[in-house]
């Protein structure tokens, strides 16, 4: 599984590195969200699925190919 965070849509809620603090860093200039890594580890897929269901502005795209 794939994560990528839209920049353009992110607004810093910070539920995303909430949810998944594990693949998700926040910019210290102005809270906007990237994935720590494109590839999701296996054990952290549900915490992403969920951080990305709950972004109030749905900019985390989930992809399964690779």
């Amino acid at each position: 599984m794939k994560v990528r965070v839209d920049s353009q849509r992110c607004q810093g809620h910070t539920l995303c590195a909430m949810i998944a603090p594990n693949s998700f860093e926040l910019s210290d200039m102005d809270g906007s969200s990237s994935a720590v890594s494109e590839v999701v580890p296996v054990d952290q897929e549900d915490q992403v699925r969920e951080a990305a269901h709950s972004c109030p502005e749905q900019a985390i795209m989930i992809t399964d190919e690779f």
